[in-house]
């Protein structure tokens, strides 16, 4: 094939080493604490085994797609998702900053998550919560002061906090092959490991084949409600790590001829079959917690989010023999699980400022990822932190994730007519190919689908205070998360750009000619080719 020459831009751009530094990047980042805490959860309250049915259904037809489009987005015009957007169409700029505000955001509450799961790793060895896991995690550890904004610090979670920050922001500084890339090739396979051995420990508790029994036992009914299949659409696409900037980000430090199809099949199954292990091992260990109190799997309470790992599973973790190991065992894992997410999720903001400011790693670690601790800081290591974790993560989610995602779609399939383009250069420089289905689902179905998902979603929002919280508290922190994101996106993208970024040819593509994107096709091939 005939390559055009680099563009000046792209001249000593970050690359992977290679294609298993990306990959193992990839599923780190899809792997993260909602693999471990809500698809369980999730699964189980939607029809159990059945739900596999809508999960895989979603997989193939919203999941894999998207990320394919996050990856030609990245491979194919070489930049962070602010670039990208410009060089589709300069009008599109404030959809790159969105994902990256959308980025910045997720950010800095994540990290006190994985704050809170070192901290119970140690708390583990000595069964520190005591006989009542949930008045020691809201009121001993976390001193929660309720749903306000309070400047009370917590010094059990700030000083941790500010050294997880620490490293998260030398790995950034290093680059991506020698900071992000060794750091997910240490601590995945490390996590797979870990989990393992607590997911075997829990099939030998008492009680375990109960907890599976429930978990995979199909209620078949279920799937005629369509609430269940929009749960397995969003467990999809929140789980992978699709449509905020981090998948395009990655994709674009890929080499000219990198095999993408494959690669994206191998990232989306290798992350649903995480999930699935997941389920496997939290659902066992709570067969054994439902053995010892005498009641069925369906009657005990707290089997997602942070109630089951910080309250549920402590609980667990005191009645089991070895119940310290066993704790730190799914704590580590949690945090492993958390900080390789965390750590994409920090490159999508740093790759935008580089490349729009002129600034270096050391720089945007310094400046950017400083300004981001120190908002982190000051939000989440409060005692008014839990509810305003839980609303800004909510608010972001499926409210600021979801509306990317849409118009990430409808712009490149309607807008500018783009899949064409795309499944040719994805089909180019793959060794499995994609066909017409690619451009339906993204185009058509994945748009409906999330379009379906975020009226419904906002309208829950308008109508009943989310969390049961004071309306002046969600209005203020989830609305006003939302409306601070697309101010961000829009400011942003009307500063002046420090390097040129619109002086670039993607690669020629044989047998694609510039109109065949408006024609919905690829043309024959050009005569002398």
């Amino acid at each position: 094939m005939t390559m055009a020459s680099t563009p000046a831009t792209d001249v000593g751009r970050e690359q992977w080493s290679g294609q298993l530094g990306f990959l193992l990047s990839a599923i780190g980042s899809a792997i993260g604490l909602g693999n471990i805490w809500r698809f369980p959860g999730v699964a189980y309250d939607n029809g159990g085994g059945a739900f596999l049915i809508p999960y895989l259904v979603a997989l193939l037809t919203a999941g894999v797609p998207v990320l394919l489009l996050d990856y030609s987005l990245g491979h194919r015009f070489r930049g962070s998702a602010p670039t990208v957007f410009r060089r589709l169409g300069k009008r599109l700029e404030p959809l790159g900053w969105f994902q990256v505000a959308i980025a910045f955001v997720i950010a800095t509450y994540y990290t006190v998550i994985i704050v809170w799961a070192i901290r119970y790793a140690f708390f583990s060895v000595s069964l520190a919560w005591g006989d009542d896991p949930a008045g020691f995690f809201v009121g001993d550890f976390l001193q929660d002061a309720g749903p306000t904004v309070t400047t009370d610090v917590v010094g059990g979670i700030f000083w941790p906090m500010l050294a997880l920050w620490l490293v998260t922001l030398v790995i950034l500084a290093l680059g991506v092959a020698r900071g992000i890339e060794r750091a997910n090739k240490i601590f995945l396979p490390l996590l797979v490991v870990l989990f393992l051995i607590l997911v075997v420990r829990a099939l030998f508790l008492p009680g375990a084949l109960d907890g599976l029994t429930a978990f995979f036992t199909p209620n078949w009914a279920a799937l005629a409600d369509p609430g269940v299949w929009i749960a397995a659409y969003s467990q999809i696409f929140f789980s992978l790590s699709i449509a905020f900037g981090i998948m395009l980000t990655y994709s674009s430090y890929l080499r000219r001829r990198s095999n993408l199809v494959p690669v994206s099949y191998v990232a989306a199954f290798a992350n649903s079959s995480f999930e699935v292990l997941a389920g496997i091992g939290v659902f066992a260990t709570l067969g054994y917690m439902a053995f010892q109190q005498g009641i069925a799997v369906g009657e005990l309470e707290g089997i997602t989010g942070v109630v089951l790992s910080f309250i549920t599973f402590p609980q667990i973790i005191s009645l089991m023999p070895g119940g310290p190991i066993f704790g730190v065992l799914f704590f580590v894992s949690l945090t492993l699980a958390g900080f390789t997410s965390l750590i994409s999720i920090m490159q999508v903001v740093s790759a935008a400022f580089q490349e729009k400011f002129g600034l270096s790693r050391v720089q945007v670690s310094v400046l950017i990822g400083g300004l981001c601790a120190i908002i982190s800081l000051a939000l989440y290591s409060t005692t008014s932190s839990l509810a305003m974790l839980d609303t800004v993560d909510k608010y972001t989610n499926e409210v600021g994730v979801v509306t990317s995602a849409i118009l990430m779609c409808l712009i490149t399939g309607f807008g500018l007519r783009k899949l064409p383009e795309l499944q040719a250069h994805l089909n180019l420089v793959s060794t499995a190919r994609i066909g017409t289905w690619w451009r339906v689902l993204v185009g058509v179905v994945v748009p409906i689908a999330l379009a379906y998902m975020l009226v419904t979603t906002v309208m829950e929002l308008l109508t009943e205070p989310y969390g049961d919280y004071p309306w002046t508290f969600v209005n203020v922190v989830g609305w006003g998360t939302v409306g601070v994101m697309v101010l961000a996106a829009f400011v942003y993208a009307a500063v002046r750009w420090r390097r040129p970024v619109d002086d670039f040819t993607p690669d020629p593509i044989p047998g694609f000619a510039a109109d065949s994107a408006r024609l919905g096709g690829p043309t024959k091939p050009e005569a002398g080719r």
